[in-house]
This record gives C-alpha cells, structure tokens and sequence, in this order.
C-alpha cells in the first residue's frame, strides 16, 4: 500500500485539538508523499554520511520458519511482501494488528527476496527514532551518532529516521505543522497538553495512531532491520512499541530492545514514559521520579544527563586564549545572547537595554543564527565608546564561545541550558515554550545558578549587578553550574545503548 499522497489536501488543523500538543517539540518537518519517504542513513564504515535513502512503504519482513523438537528459529532470509486487505490464514484481524501479514509470509514461502541486510555479527545496527523538529530531538540524535563514532568507529550501522513527519500517513503526518501556531497561542497550547496528560486520554489516540501507521512503520523496521530502537521523542514510545510487540507476538519480528532518552530536563510530558521499555535515560532526578510514578520500574531508569553534542566534552584553551582566538575583549565580562537557530526572542531590545543601562562596563556576544535582518540592524547600531559588541550569525564553534564568555542570556531550552553549565556560565533566562519548558526554571532557581525575567530593562539590571556589585555572586554560580555539567553524558548513554545490542 502506497503512503497517501498530501498535494491539494487540507491542513490537519483542526483534526483534533487534544491531540496537537502529543508533537510538543516538533514544528513543520517533511511529509511522505506518494510512495517513497526518506531517512537519514549513516554508515560509521565510511565515516560520513549517505545521500538519503529512498524507503518504499511495501513492507521488508523477514520470514519465520519451525525448527526441530517444537523450536522456532529465524531464517537466513528475508521475503518482500506488499501488504495484502486479506491474508491466508491470518486475514484482516493480522492485518490489523502486525502490519497486514498473512499466513503466507507466516510459512516463509513469498518469493521474492528482501534487500533488508542480514543482522551480521560484525555490525550492530541502531535505528533512532525522532521527529524532525529542527531543535532538541534532532540535535540529540545527532549527539547520540556522534558519540558512537567517537567510541566505536565503524563497528555500529547507526540510521536516523524521522518516522513520525515521514512514515506516518496523511493526515497525522501534517500535524508538526501546527506547532508553531499553538506556542504563540498559549491558552490553545496549554489545554490540549494537560488534557492529554492523563492514559485515558493521550492512550487511545496513540493506539489508534498505531493501528493507522502499522504499515508504515513495520516497513522501517524491516527496511532497517535493528538490533536496537532509540526513541528521542515523546511521541514514539507507545506506537513503535505496540506495533513491534504484535509483531513479535505473531511471529513475524524477531525480538528487539526498545531504549527511550528522554530529552527534556524536568517537565516531561507523560508519553515519554513506557512500562516496556528496556532502558530509558533521563537527565536529572526530578524526571527520573516521574519515570518511576509513571511505572517504569527503577532498574530501567538511569540519570545521566542530557545527550549534548561530544564537542562540549572536549579540552578547550583557557579563557584567555579564546578571547584571543575570537577577537573579544580580554578583560571585560561577556555577556553571551542567544536566539536559538532562527535568531528569535528579544535580543535587539535587550542589546539596546545592555546600552543603556551597562554600557563599556561589559562586552557583548550576539549571536543570531539564520536571522539576516537581525544582524542587519545590530550592526547599524551605535554603540557607546568602549563597548565591544560581537554580532554572530550561525555558528559552529559554540563551546568555544560560551567558554569565552562568563554569563548567558537565552530562553529555558534543556539543550542550552544543559550546554552552559558544562561551560560554566550562569544563566538568565527570558523566556520558555509554555508547558514543557517552564520547570526548567525553577530548576535553575532551585539550583543557583541563574535567573529569570522576561522584560529587557530589567535584564539589564540583573546585568548590571552581576557585573559591578554582584561579582561575587556571579562566580559562585559559576562554579554551581560548573559541578552541575555533565559533559560525558552522552558517552554513558551510548556504552549502555552499546551494551543493549550485545
């Protein structure tokens, strides 16, 4: 069965508005479209990536066969099998439940040849499943890649798929686009989360989520026939779960380990959390005792920290001798402010209140991402006489820049916030996507090790004190932040994933 094309279909919208929050972190990823999808394909072997794989939705199964003395065991060989309305044997009731498998797939007896590669002794393969967000899950899945490259070379086959934009069917594949008009309209946003919360409510949706993309998603197991699945998404504990224990259940999937490493810091929303599940990773004690309330029992959960990119676990030069590199100020506190990826926030008010209200007592460190217009206009700016003011697009060398610096000013992002304190850096926060984001703060309250306040003027006055009077303080957080980081992280997770596939 061909994946429903989306050209001259209406928006997903308003299918269901309890369900939209379920995508918390995702905003417009790509969609299937006719029959083909892609995945991100990474071959340790070759050290680099692959141009994307083009998966057909025809499902790559591979056939069961009876051995002696009543034993099963798993053939050498795998069978294509385009999915059937009516099997033999099994009829619609398998279909429904294992991706439309019949008694003829059952015998191992369908004719042609499956190009799943054999599970080889050599090579593990990892299947991470994401939604293509653009921020903390793909950057978490990336770090998880790079942290089996980093420790094992080529001995991993490692792909990232985002299964939920690209393998599920129209119209659940529509609705990450939602995301962005539901943060900017909080009352909307907050309903559908909390009244998702709950099993009873967030349970059925996701099972029928399950019923609908088991097609889909049996292909991609087939397709990329793991030895173990890693879930970065709330989303994708129940449904790949479901679909793989029926599988396993019926016969047709030999069994696989399922990990979950919760990329949130502290409020995380219940669907990240799976009885199931083989092991889930969470960063820190506030959701490892959520996973626990939600039955996960306590010898699957491990507190490691939050999978950052291995670049931050990295020797960097002194300080000094960054500031020297970068061409900042040698002397003078640095203010580092951070848009995210699209430059967004408040940052040209607040540079304007660090103008005004702390002027050449500190330098500034803009940086902007893809934001043009934004870079634009700081640089037109006039700026007071000993003021240095470095105006950043997108960068590549973060680590080197927020060790540059002494002090952050970001909104309540896991990733950023989890970034500065490796490096150090006490941290202001102005702002957080509401539900998932607001614990973050408290977080760091609790911790002291930052701040919070949204309105730019009085910004600058937290500024103005951690730079002249508040010195004092500023480096006490510092060091607060500095035991709090946890740089290794994402190395721990990987020898336990590695483990897992043993």
């Amino acid at each position: 069965m061909e994946a429903p094309g989306t050209s001259g279909r209406p928006p997903a919208g308003f299918m269901t508005l309890t369900s939209w929050p379920l995508l918390y972190h995702s905003t417009a990823g790509s969609t299937s479209r006719g029959s083909l999808a892609q995945a991100t394909h990474v071959d340790f072997s070759s050290q680099q990536s692959s141009a994307p794989i083009r998966l057909p939705t025809r499902a790559w199964r591979p056939s069961f066969q009876s051995g002696g003395s009543g034993s099963n065991k798993w053939s050498n060989k795998s069978h294509l099998h385009r999915p059937f309305a009516l099997g033999v044997g099994a009829g619609t009731g398998g279909s429904m439940l294992y991706g439309s498998a019949g008694a003829a797939q059952l015998g191992g007896f369908w004719p042609f040849k499956s190009k799943a590669k054999s599970n080889g002794k050599a090579k593990k393969r990892v299947l991470v499943l994401m939604s293509d967000t653009g921020g903390g899950h793909r950057a978490s899945a990336e770090a998880i890649r790079s942290g089996f490259q980093i420790l094992y070379g080529n001995q991993y086959h490692l792909d990232i798929v985002d299964i939920w934009s690209q393998h599920t069917p129209w119209p659940m594949n529509q609705i990450p686009k939602t995301y962005s008009f539901l943060v900017k309209n909080g009352f909307l946003w907050r309903f559908g989360y909390y009244t998702q919360q709950p099993r009873f409510m967030h349970v059925p949706f996701l099972k029928m989520t399950a019923i609908t993309a088991r097609r889909h998603i049996a292909a991609v197991f087939d397709h990329y026939n793991p030895d173990l699945i890693v879930s970065v998404h709330p989303l994708l504990q129940l449904v790949p779960l479901t679909i793989l224990q029926n599988r396993i259940k019926a016969g047709i999937q030999r069994p696989i380990k399922f990990a979950t490493v919760v990329t949130d810091l502290t409020t995380c929303h219940n669907t990240w959390f799976h009885k199931d599940v083989d092991r889930c990773f969470v960063a820190t004690e506030e959701a490892k005792q959520r996973a626990l309330t939600m039955g996960i029992a306590q010898h699957k959960v491990t507190v490691h920290g939050l999978p950052i990119r291995p670049s931050f676990s990295q020797k960097l030069p002194s300080k000094h001798s960054l500031r020297q590199q970068l061409g900042m100020d040698l002397q003078k506190p640095a203010v580092l402010l951070v848009g995210g990826g699209e430059g967004m926030g408040a940052i040209e008010k607040i540079v304007q209140a660090l103008i005004e209200q702390v002027g050449p007592a500190c330098q500034v460190v803009a940086i902007c991402g893809r934001n043009k217009g934004l870079i634009k206009r700081l640089e037109a700016k006039p700026y007071p006489a000993g003021m240095q003011v470095t105006i950043k697009g997108f960068v590549d060398n973060m680590p080197e820049w927020m060790t540059a610096c002494d002090m952050i000013i970001t909104k309540a992002g896991p990733g950023t916030i989890a970034e500065s304190f490796i490096c150090g850096l006490p941290v202001l926060l102005n702002g957080f996507v509401p539900c998932q984001e607001e614990g973050n703060v408290p977080f760091v309250l609790k911790h002291q090790v930052g701040a919070y306040e949204d309105k730019p003027a009085k910004i600058a006055q937290i500024i103005h004190g951690w730079v002249h009077e508040k010195r004092g303080e500023l480096a006490a957080m510092s060091a607060r932040a500095k035991e709090m980081g946890q740089p290794q992280a994402v190395f721990r997770i990987v020898e336990d994933l590695a483990t897992m596939c043993a």
